[in-house]
């Protein structure tokens, strides 16, 4: 296993050296933009760095291996408030199944098995837009809607790693009669080293694309056209420091030739309060395009059984009148 984890370190540094004369590549111009800004106010503000961390809880966004750690059911939901009248929220459902029973070296019993289901919804969209004529008279105002469903699976195959599978449906509707939908995979793995270290590898959006047809608009004069999502391979470590304090890095190649480094970390002073820090989108194709700085924080508390939570997340956008700001809720039970 290490050899394989040397394999893709090497293979993500030969990626970064032969893009590496790329002026300038921004992977946020790119088809399916909405459904790569990040999850939740977790993974949001810990800069989008949860694809190797097992701990806490767990979205299958990152990284679909990941579910089989997910402690209890867990419900989320999420809001972004961002500008230009533009929206992002969130909604996912995660399960661990345990089958059968064994006893370790130890003596201790633990399941044979262990596998996770995980659903969710992306939503995103601009609304407000100011529709005229082609005399620039007002013909109403129009809205766009962007949406990714997704079902992933994932299965433990050994104390140490486990693989899982997200099955992602998009739907986009642009304009009136005019929308396209897609569908595509993404394929993780989680490699548990020790107790403090893990490495992940995950590959997204594996043959995801929309294909337009305007001939329902403009007749004859119409055409087909597809748009293919870039195709992401992310490299993740993840260290525990203590039991308090998790720090996360991650590379991330694609094939739009854009490289970028992200860093992040949580820290857990008191019990049920978590905050987070992290810089996302380190380009490293060219130092002069801005990072994105992020920063949050939750509070758990219990009633009645179940555990419920507040988070908060900020990140910087650099092309935007004002940044990103994500209230989000779960619950545990």
């Amino acid at each position: 296993m290490l050899k394989i984890i040397s394999y893709l370190i090497l293979f993500f540094t030969i990626q970064i050296i032969s893009n590496g004369q790329t002026q300038f590549s921004d992977i946020s111009t790119k088809v399916g933009a909405f459904s790569r800004i990040g999850f939740g106010a977790r993974g949001i503000g810990m800069a989008n760095t949860l694809a190797s961390v097992k701990e806490g809880n767990v979205i299958s966004y990152y990284n679909p291996a990941n579910i089989i750690y997910q402690e209890d059911n867990l419900l989320q939901t999420g809001y972004t408030f961002l500008s230009l009248d533009r929206n992002l929220n969130f909604l996912s459902f995660t399960k661990r199944f345990e089958f059968g029973k064994k006893e370790d070296e130890n003596g201790n019993t633990k399941p044979k098995s262990t596998a996770g289901i995980s659903v969710g919804l992306i939503n995103s969209g601009v609304s407000n837009i100011d529709g005229r004529d082609g005399q620039g008279k007002p013909i109403g105002n129009f809205s766009t809607s962007e949406n990714q469903f997704y079902f992933a699976v994932a299965n433990k195959f050994s104390e140490k790693l486990s693989i899982g599978i997200s099955f992602k449906f998009y739907y986009y509707k642009l304009f009136e009669n005019f929308s396209s939908n897609g569908f595509g995979l993404d394929l993780g793995a989680l490699y548990i080293i020790n107790q403090s270290m893990s490495v992940s590898f995950v590959l997204i959006d594996l043959n995801s694309k929309y294909t337009w047809d305007s001939g329902k608009l403009y007749g004859t004069n119409g055409t087909i056209s597809v748009d293919k999502f870039p195709i992401l391979k992310k490299l993740g470590v993840s260290y525990k420091l203590d039991k308090n304090l998790i720090t996360a890095i991650e590379i991330e190649n694609s094939n739009a030739k854009t490289n970028f480094l992200r860093i992040g970390a949580e820290y857990n002073p008191l019990e049920n309060i978590y905050f987070r820090a992290g810089i996302d989108k380190i380009n490293l194709n060219n130092f002069e395009i801005p990072i994105r700085p992020s920063a949050g924080f939750s509070y758990f508390y219990e009633v009645n059984k179940y555990i419920i939570g507040v988070e908060y997340a900020f990140s910087y956008e650099p092309y935007s009148s004002f940044d990103q700001h994500l209230i989000g809720i779960n619950f545990r039970f």
